[in-house]
């Protein structure tokens, strides 16, 4: 079978493509794929890297098949652990927001360094409360961290989903773009980065600016 993450190096940028051919829900599969992908591109000579989902669907959080098993804990683990690591990227990140982006798979947009999104009729926003589960600390963290202090709190705890337009205003995402345009647009801007950005300076930096919210997120998950 094909593997949901397939990554590609486009010039400076190391294009990481994940289509498990249903909702990017982030099951074991996808999220090892995920950090597997993401490691070997900090690892290559590639400057900055850009995670684009399927078209409609950037990812629809947690495998909900594994999340009502005994594996849930395992697989919310290992979800932190890959939003950490995206968090802590010593390169460029961009995201390629191709559609919906729900629960763990809007988290994760609170980890890159600019988000391209789709245009569209597309729900993008913490749910959990709404699905009678609790919002987990990091997962709150992260948001805090880069959301609207003015919408945190109904994007939390209100649960509120945003479409495209309303999640720049809040700060899920940076720029809307036709969803046709979404891929090429990430990797353009990531293209510009990999170009105009001094790899250590941008590396020194990111550690400066997130290293001590890296350091309380990684204690909320031992």
């Amino acid at each position: 079978a094909m593997s949901p993450v397939t990554s590609t190096s486009i010039g400076d940028v190391v294009a990481i493509d994940c289509d498990d051919g249903k909702a990017n829900a982030l099951s074991h599969e996808v999220v090892d794929g995920l950090r597997d992908a993401l490691s070997a591109a900090v690892d290559g000579p590639e400057r900055s890297i850009a995670v684009i989902g399927r078209a409609g669907r950037f990812s629809a959080g947690f495998d909900l098949n594994v999340m009502r098993t005994d594996g849930a804990v395992d697989l919310m683990s290992k979800g932190a652990d890959l939003a950490l690591e995206l968090f802590t990227c010593p390169k460029p990140v961009v995201f390629g927001v191709t559609g919906h982006a729900l629960a763990m798979g809007a988290v994760l947009l609170c980890t890159p360094d600019y988000r391209v999104g789709a245009m569209g009729d597309f729900k993008i926003g913490l749910n959990e409360v709404r699905i009678s589960m609790p919002v987990p600390p990091f997962a709150t963290e992260l948001a805090r961290d880069r959301l609207s202090p003015v919408a945190f709190t109904r994007a939390v705890a209100l649960a509120t989903i945003f479409d495209p337009d309303e999640a720049v205003t809040v700060g899920w995402l940076d720029e809307v773009v036709e969803p046709d345009r979404v891929r090429d647009r990430a990797i353009e801007v990531a293209t510009d980065l990999a170009r105009d950005l001094d790899g250590r300076a941008f590396a020194a930096t990111r550690t400066i600016a997130r290293g001590a919210l890296a350091e309380t997120l990684a204690a909320t998950l031992r």
